[in-house]
């Protein structure tokens, strides 16, 4: 069984998505923040990370996501780099603001808006899953 990790400080966003991947037979946990989030990644790592970008600070997802992804080779979070990230935010309809995955600057796997279609995330959810399994 897959294990996902949600990293969002909305607790209905956390139940909701945990229960549309409970229901796809996924494991959940969850963080309310990227520093909880980091110290759960290091002691079980996820199979997959659902991170919000919007936080205790307006970019704690993007700076999360940048230190697991950092090429820095005496990184802490070096054995992490290779969970896939799906960043699943509502940035883009709160702020003028418009991001995609990149690799310099936003490291991460997939980019979804909230609110999510449940049967999108299962789809996205298996898809960056598959990929890490059979690279």
């Amino acid at each position: 069984m897959n294990k996902i990790l949600i990293i969002d400080d909305d607790p209905d966003i956390v139940t909701s998505v945990s229960l549309t991947l409970q229901g796809a037979g996924f494991q959940v946990t969850s963080a309310t923040n990227g520093t909880e989030g980091l110290k759960k990644i290091k002691a079980e790592p996820p199979d997959l990370i659902i991170l919000d970008v919007m936080m205790d600070t307006l970019t704690e997802g993007f700076q999360l996501s940048l230190e697991l992804r950092s090429p820095d080779p005496t990184s802490e979070y070096v054995p992490y780099k290779d969970i896939p990230i799906l960043i699943l935010t509502s940035i883009h309809s709160t702020t003028s603001l418009h991001f995609g995955p990149t690799e310099d600057y936003l490291p991460v796997d997939a980019f979804l808006d909230k609110p999510i279609d449940p049967e999108l995330l299962i789809e996205k959810v298996k898809e960056l899953l598959q990929v890490k399994d059979h690279p």
